[in-house]
């Protein structure tokens, strides 16, 4: 592994096989522990466009995903599958972070590639869940909505900040607890640990976003809590989404006036 950060970034964001792409993320977080890792820049970032997926799952419209009763094996699976799907976009989306915003606190490199490797341990728990299940990552479509969104907000830090952990992520949030109580009451208690410890870290990565996007309209002597709103219009046409889990989002940084604006647009 190249002991330069954006180096390393780069080389994980371009590589499609799976297996390589979870050690190099396991690798780099045990590096940047030990203090082994350079923060110098290293050029300029390639364009989003190419960072690569392995061929399978194929991604589909969102509206073309089956829906099937979790009370099933093959509902289970299929739940399961979306929430690896979405653990491996968030390893894309956290060397994405570090790697695309350079100029900025060596902590923010250092945070998001935490979180990497925080993904990267979600996504290799989920897939062996599904293996247990006789099945595996691949097997279904999936959609690539996370990605998307990151492809939008390329262009700018603080639009990522707001749209992928404080949006899209956040999201987690509200509907992971549902998902939990559902696994248990078909008496599903592997998946459930699993996603109790994901929903756990979760918030964690959601209140790193509510960090990093308050700074950075700090330093442009921004509101954050309006700059918030205008880019969610700007980017989503206002298409916000309840229920919202106040709770929770108030652990990940969430004022009780956004809470109140998200639950009157949602």
């Amino acid at each position: 592994m190249d002991q330069n950060i954006f180096s390393a970034a780069e080389a994980c964001l371009q590589i499609a096989d799976i297996d390589t792409k979870l050690a190099l993320s396991c690798e780099a977080g045990v590096a940047c522990r030990e203090g082994w890792l350079d923060f110098a820049s290293a050029g300029e970032p390639k364009s989003i466009g190419t960072a690569r997926f392995p061929e399978r799952p194929p991604r589909v419209d969102p509206r073309d995903l089956p829906r099937r009763r979790i009370n099933t094996l093959e509902g289970r699976v299929a739940l399961l599958h979306a929430v690896a799907h979405i653990e491996f976009s968030a390893i894309q989306l956290a060397w994405d972070h570090l790697y695309r915003f350079r100029g900025l606190p060596e902590t923010y490199y250092r945070d998001w590639l935490g979180v990497a490797a925080e993904e990267a341990e979600h996504f290799a728990m989920v897939r062996e869940r599904l293996r247990e299940l006789g099945a595996d990552y691949g097997d279904l479509p999936a959609h690539g909505g996370l990605w998307s969104i990151a492809e939008d907000t390329a262009y700018d830090v603080a639009a990522r900040m707001a749209l992928v952990p404080r949006y899209m992520e956040a999201r987690g949030l509200d509907v992971t607890p549902g998902m939990i109580e559902r696994l248990r009451q078909v008496g599903d208690e592997r998946s459930v640990a699993i996603l109790e410890r994901i929903l756990h870290d979760e918030i964690g990565h959601v209140a790193l976003g509510t960090e990093w996007f308050r700074w950075v309209c700090g330093q442009r002597g921004i509101d954050p809590e309006a700059e918030y709103f205008v880019l969610v219009e700007r980017h989503l046409k206002g298409q916000v989404r309840g229920p919202f889990n106040a709770e929770l989002r108030k652990r990940a940084g969430f004022s009780e006036a956004e809470l109140a604006r998200l639950e009157a647009a949602g």
